[in-house]
């Protein structure tokens, strides 16, 4: 056979096997070299295919692709540089646990390390962040060559996706010429099926959890960001077997099932800063599911807590910083808590939760009349959280953004569903997450983000030209780095502004402009509330105009004001 037809066979044999086992989509970044993988994707009739210019936000776009449909999403690039700039989104991935199969071209083995142009060292370019890393051979397509692509490519997919999920890595070397015959069919047969178990408990693991759990007078349950959110009502249906609160992190996906579900607490952030009411609070176990939560406060109750603490993760990785889990439980959430709610489980005393539910609405009340009365971001994003349509979705933005939706989503709004890029807690590929959310989900889409993060990824909003996007970003514009007036760094002011505040003093019209969005300023909670109300189903940038000593001091007196409710005072 010809060079073209053994590279078309070869390629052609791989992709389809991609698509047996589940992927779907695709995300591709414009290069030489990858023309056969490119050229491929694109021709397969049923993978979904993406371009983005700029890989370091086409692999972000990809992971948002991948946390919206909850499947492996691919994403191709050529060889050289492009292939690190994958890097941020491949960490992110492999510590949100999110599946991405990324597919980089490289140059033939003759063509390595000689000095030749556009060439550098692909092999493990990404380390212990890829899960598994193959460096595929010439293409050929003898059968047993093209048998054995195929399972690389549903192992691919299968490791992709088996707990915890995370970022895969192939690396490709092609020979020029680069094109494919994109009339050749490939045998659309499985080459190989791919069944990845699920963990149990024995009987005579539960039953030494459930003697356990009998000899807690004093239990607690917290439901920590989680990617897959299917075990949320499992999670809420054993608290209320148990009788146990359960303190809902925006990122579990309980807190929309909170307004049926008094048991679900979602204040413990403000009213747990208060060193009084954490004696009051003292528990005596802790089930923990998914990763530590957003709250600095709750993770501090945590570590400070001398009882017995179950931590319930799929995966091996331990997400415990604490050091606290005294057991650790490698289980799927949802099974685990179905299994366990079956049991026979003697409720615990009803004075417990009511404690927390008390503490809970006192907190709610006070955080409801602050969104009401102040002006300060905090309240804005009080005011975003009130504006949201029922069934929206909200991708939120770390550093202040995310701690402010811990703080103000209370009860009495609609259900709505949060993301965030909380595997490495960056700030760079927020933009392009969100408009890969938005690609996949047909319900509205919100972004909601500081300054400096929007200028991190504007050039991300140029997917929207090659594909159009139905996104509502808000950008709280308090001018620098809000978080960091709320660390120990805001007490020296020598050099903070430029170390840390560093204002960029940036007007984001320009920016809406840029990229042809439709664009409103709002210096008010009532603004912001009108340019919400208008329609979400176009692309628009709302820019929200924040004071950051002012945000630091209100804040600080909502904290003080809970802990005096909480306390009776």
């Amino acid at each position: 056979m010809s060079h073209k037809e053994n590279l078309t066979a070869y390629v052609s044999s791989f992709i389809e096997q991609l698509y047996q086992s589940g992927v779907k989509r695709a995300v591709i970044s414009p290069g030489s070299r990858s023309t056969p993988l490119a050229y491929l994707l694109k021709n397969h009739p049923g993978i979904q295919t993406h371009v983005n210019v700029d890989e370091r936000s086409a692999a972000f776009y990809a992971l948002g692709m991948a946390k919206a449909s909850q499947e492996p999403v691919a994403i191709v690039c050529t060889s050289g540089t492009a292939a690190a700039n994958y890097y941020p989104a491949v960490v992110e991935a492999r510590y949100a646990r999110v599946p991405l199969i990324v597919l980089t071209a490289d140059r033939p083995h003759e063509l390595r390390d000689n000095g030749a142009p556009q060439a550098i060292d692909q092999i493990n370019l990404f380390g212990k962040h890829a899960k598994w890393f193959y460096d595929m051979p010439i293409p050929e397509s003898e059968p047993d060559m093209l048998l054995y692509t195929g399972r690389i490519a549903a192992k691919a997919a299968a490791k992709s996706s088996a707990a915890p999920k995370g970022p895969v890595h192939l690396n490709f070397p092609f020979r020029e010429p680069l094109s494919p015959d994109l009339s050749f069919t490939p045998d659309s047969k499985p080459l190989s099926s791919v069944y990845l178990a699920e963990k149990q408990l024995s009987e005579h693991q539960l039953s030494d959890l459930i003697q356990q759990l009998h000899q807690a007078e004093k239990g607690l349950i917290i439901a920590g960001p989680s990617e897959d959110q299917t075990a949320a009502d499992a999670i809420i249906h054993l608290a209320e077997a148990t009788g146990f609160p359960v303190l809902a992190d925006p990122l579990s996906g309980l807190r929309s099932l909170m307004e049926h579900h008094p048991s679900v607490i979602e204040c413990y952030d403000a009213f747990l800063r208060d060193n009084e009411v954490k004696q009051l609070l003292q528990a005596d176990l802790i089930i923990r599911f998914g990763g530590m939560p957003v709250s600095k406060a709750l993770t501090q109750y945590v570590k400070g807590s001398a009882c017995s603490q179950w931590l319930i993760d799929e995966g091996a990785d331990w997400r415990d910083p604490t050091s606290s889990a005294t057991h650790y439980i490698e289980m799927n959430d949802q099974l685990f808590a179905e299994q366990l709610a079956k049991a026979d489980i003697e409720k615990s005393e009803r004075s417990w939760l009511n404690r927390w539910i008390s503490l809970n609405e006192k907190a709610a009340h006070q955080i409801r009349q602050y969104t009401d009365r102040e002006t300060d971001e905090g309240a804005a994003v009080g005011t975003l959280l009130r504006s949201l349509p029922e069934g929206a979705h909200l991708l939120v933005g770390n550093s202040m953004p995310v701690r402010d939706v811990d703080t103000f989503w209370i009860r009495g709004m609609n259900p709505f569903h949060v993301w965030a890029n909380r595997g490495a807690n960056g700030i760079d590929g927020v933009v392009s997450t969100a408009l890969g959310i938005a690609s996949v989900k047909r319900e509205p889409v919100y972004l909601l983000i500081g300054d400096l993060s929007m200028f991190h990824d504007l050039n991300g909003l140029l997917v929207t030209k090659q594909h159009p996007s139905q996104l509502q970003i808000v950008v709280m514009n308090n001018n620098g780095g809000g978080i960091f007036s709320f660390l120990p760094q805001a007490s020296e002011p020598e050099h903070f502004e430029t170390l840390f505040g560093t204002p960029p003093s940036l007007d984001f019209r320009h920016a809406a402009a840029l990229y042809d969005m439709n664009y409103e300023r709002c210096e008010t909670k009532e603004a912001l509330q009108q340019s919400l109300s208008g329609d979400n189903h176009s692309l628009k940038l709302t820019e929200v105009i924040t004071d950051r000593e002012k945000n630091t001091a209100s804040h600080r007196l909502l904290w003080e004001t809970v802990a005096g409710a909480v306390r009776g005072e």
